[in-house]
């Protein structure tokens, strides 16, 4: 049996947005994992998520292109620490594919600065869990968390 770890939760640093849906497990799931479904929605609009690479294993390369409607590309490049499909999908931004540390943890935006996300669908509900573990308390403070009220990049 392999025991999973769940870090305490730090007020001054975290945020956890939960949102519970009616849709299958498989659905979200696939949303979350498939490039040409993760980017219509990944970023709140006037913002747009132009471009997206998925490699579906541990070690392997999330990355996302975001682009501001002044046409302005902010790249965010991370990878996927653990998978379990329909059930759990963790990456970071802390650590590049190959899990080899990121060389700028520090991001052009505050809310990509999480260490860990947590991707969670709970058995007996449809529940989107996310959780933003952030490394520098003034970040989940800052007006850059206004975008994600519920529906908006859920």
């Amino acid at each position: 049996m392999t025991a999973q770890i769940y870090p305490q939760l730090d007020p001054k640093l975290d945020l956890v947005l939960e949102r519970i849906i009616d849709v299958p497990r498989e659905l979200v799931w696939k949303v979350w994992t498939t490039p040409e479904h993760l980017k219509p929605w990944f970023c709140p609009s006037p913002w747009k998520t132009i471009d997206c690479e998925i490699d579906l294993r541990p070690g392997g390369i999330f990355r996302t292109t975001m682009q501001s409607p002044e046409g302005e590309n902010f790249p965010n490049l991370g990878c996927y620490l653990e998978i379990i499909p329909n059930e759990r999908l963790v990456w970071t931004d802390a650590l590049q594919p190959g899990f080899r540390p990121s060389p700028d943890p520090n991001h052009p935006f505050g809310f990509l600065l999480q260490l860990l996300r947590w991707k969670l669908m709970e058995p007996e509900q449809n529940i989107e869990r996310l959780r933003f573990m952030e490394m520098k308390p003034t970040v989940k403070n800052t007006k850059t968390w206004v975008f994600m009220k519920a529906g908006e990049s859920l």
